[in-house]
């Protein structure tokens, strides 16, 4: 019987092959990708967003605190798994401890010690884990409800999934239940940023594709970003010569460039695809 995992990978993909294809070079899905955006977002405005807002409203803040500590946590067992998995041992056993430390001492993960004894922390997925091994992303895809993707982490999927121990809690009701809280922390985190983006940005589909697309380039490569193909694109766009666009100088004299955006774009990009991607969370 198939997994949930396999039905909707496998429905996202006999809905791209089905002609849902543009001819753009760099989103060759775009029109597809178009529309799941839009009803994601449907579904965030209508019910997920609300009830975010709810929610951060009506909870303590150390109650909100606990919640989020206790799901990065979990967190923290597939990280680590992916960090020994790409060979960065040190990492993965810092993680491993980490999960240690905050199982025990932090009353099953409520509270973070670990930061406070120093073991930093890292967030890597199995999508991650590819890329590190040399398997590029692919193009950008939008999955229903999960949002934000490439072809790549399409894929992973169902390994984040399987990693995942939240996954195996019993009883259902109880699961079902926490992963709503997880839901609904993870999307009251990034209200404020989600705000910005929906206020800024003049064609929204279009920033947070290429802002995902970055900051995933930049996971992969532990936050070294090469220049990518959306920003060469943009550059020559903006400059209108195959050259990169000169800065831009304020009336105070200081420059702003156009690489001192990708990480707003990316901040951005978490506040709207957040809801959809919790699983990887």
């Amino acid at each position: 019987m198939m997994s949930r995992a396999t039905r909707i990978i496998a429905l996202a993909l006999m809905l791209l092959v089905a002609g849902c294809a543009s001819t753009n070079p760099k989103d060759p899905f775009e029109n597809f990708n178009r529309a799941m955006f839009e009803f994601n977002d449907a579904v965030d405005q209508a019910a997920v967003k609300p009830a975010a807002e709810v929610y951060r409203t009506v909870l303590p803040s150390f109650v909100q605190t606990g919640i989020y500590n206790f799901f990065g946590n979990l967190g923290d067992v597939s990280t680590a798994l992916n960090n020994l998995l790409q060979g960065k041992l040190a990492d993965g056993m810092s993680d491993v401890m980490r999960v240690a430390v905050n199982t025990t001492f932090g009353l099953g993960g409520l509270l973070d010690i670990g930061s406070e004894a120093g073991l930093v922390k890292h967030k890597e997925d199995f999508g991650q884990t590819l890329g590190y091994w040399g398997i590029s992303s692919g193009p950008y895809v939008v999955l229903p409800i999960l949002g934000s993707s490439t072809l790549r982490d399409v894929g992973a999927l169902p390994v984040d999934w399987e990693t995942d121990p939240w996954r195996y809690m019993s009883p259902v009701h109880t699961r079902n239940t926490g992963s709503v809280l997880r839901i609904l922390d993870l999307r009251a985190s990034v209200l404020d940023a989600s705000n910005l983006i929906e206020e800024a940005a003049l064609d929204r589909y279009q920033f947070v594709r290429d802002a995902y697309m970055q900051r995933r380039e930049s996971k992969v490569n532990d936050g070294e970003l090469s220049k990518s193909v959306y920003e060469e694109e943009e550059s020559t766009a903006t400059s209108g010569t195959g050259t990169p666009a000169k800065p831009v100088t304020s009336g105070q004299g200081s420059q702003q460039t156009p690489s001192s955006e990708p990480a707003q774009q990316g901040q951005n990009d978490t506040a709207v695809s957040s809801v959809a991607s919790v699983e990887k969370q």
